[in-house]
């Protein structure tokens, strides 16, 4: 158990940042009576680690010119479709390399001093989960944004300390609609940086990226790996509104630096949503045949090892026979896994059917 509950933590993800990342994150935002404690403790203790980052950039010399083996795996999806679950089936396999939970927070401390601090987080991070009590471990799989927006101001998860500006964020930095060229090759340098390091990390030879923010960035992953493959996780809608509103308003407690009702949450993640989908369906043609996916989250849950082994040979992705056994044995410790359970109520329906009904019609879910 941490010693530290995840909702009464004294600083915020920001903290792993490094000096330059602050400060044009946190520039000209408004912090909220009742956060200033966090935001100059989180300010403070970033400061002081960003001193360490000569020593790391040193070590990152070494590894930045060695060209990636194979273009990575993207799992895509919205928020609560499922990602985690399938990222952590295709993980077993040791072909592959990906962000851990450490890198997530401190990706600026991966190449050096990473034993001490990873020892100290896992001190303090609690076991489980809060949304869903799934297994937190310092060394387990993680999508990699929360790393991305420690590297470079450019992150959409930039929401969770200023979520007054998160549809801002949504348009210029999850949907590269209003982005300058600068900020995209910034955010191509910064997550090749941190795929190299992920591989060299976990010894991967083919990066796996469970990161939902991926799934309106199509053509920009295209553009940086042609020959990329992608999972696309569809999910009940239903359960998709009521997860994400769960997860956004539990999750955006010890990280917010501003006030925001949960009317106002709510309202954001169902504009959101709509504008990831059609982005998605936007892109997703440009995507060569082949390469990409798409799946029912219900349904690779009902038979998740029959359905992992069909995904690797549709995408033709090496080493399915020689993780056969890690798989079996990831997917048979998770029969007792007890889930969330949902129960939609009239006001989630009518949410749902006027706002997310093109999925509904386009994926065939129905109550």
């Amino acid at each position: 158990m941490g010693l530290m509950e995840f909702d009464k933590l004294p600083i915020n993800t920001l903290v792993g940042a490094d000096w330059k990342t602050f400060k044009a994150v946190t520039a000209n935002k408004t912090i909220d009576k009742g956060f200033r404690n966090k935001y100059f403790l989180t300010k403070s203790v970033c400061r002081l680690l960003s001193l360490l980052q000569p020593f790391e950039d040193a070590r990152y010399r070494k590894i930045a010119d060695k060209p990636l083996e194979m273009d990575p795996v993207f799992i895509l999806g919205h928020w609560r479709s499922g990602t985690t679950f399938v990222h952590n089936v295709f993980s077993c396999d040791k072909h592959f390399g990906y962000n851990t939970t450490y890198q997530t927070v401190f990706p600026n401390l991966m190449l050096w001093g990473q034993p001490f601090f990873k020892k100290n987080m896992s001190l303090l991070m609690p076991d489980k989960r809060p949304t869903d009590n799934l297994e937190l471990k310092v060394d387990l799989p993680q999508e990699e944004e929360f790393a991305l927006a420690n590297m470079m101001p450019y992150s959409y998860y930039n929401f969770w300390f200023f979520p007054k500006h998160m549809l801002e964020y949504c348009d210029r930095y999850l949907l590269f609609d209003n982005t300058t060229e600068h900020e995209l090759e910034v955010f191509k340098e910064t997550f090749l940086k941190l795929i190299k390091i992920s591989l060299w990390n976990t010894h991967g030879t083919q990066f796996l990226s469970k990161n939902p923010p991926h799934t309106g960035r199509v053509k920009t992953l295209l553009e940086m790996f042609p020959n990329a493959k992608f999972i696309y996780l569809k999910r009940n809608p239903y359960t998709v509104f009521e997860s994400t509103r769960s997860f956004f308003t539990n999750t955006i407690q010890p990280l917010r630096l501003q006030d925001i009702t949960n009317e106002q949450i709510e309202s954001n993640l169902i504009e959101v949503y709509r504008r990831l989908f059609y982005k998605f369906e936007e892109q997703k043609g440009l995507i060569p045949e082949g390469n990409l996916v798409e799946v029912k989250f219900e349904d690779f849950e009902q038979d998740a090892y029959a359905m992992t082994e069909d995904i690797y040979r549709k995408l033709n992705l090496p080493g399915f026979e020689s993780s056969k056994a890690e798989i079996e044995k990831y997917l048979g410790k998770k029969k007792g896994y007890k889930k969330n359970q949902y129960k939609y109520d009239d006001r989630t329906i009518q949410i749902v059917e006027e706002n997310w009904g093109m999925a509904l019609k386009e994926w065939g879910y129905s109550l």
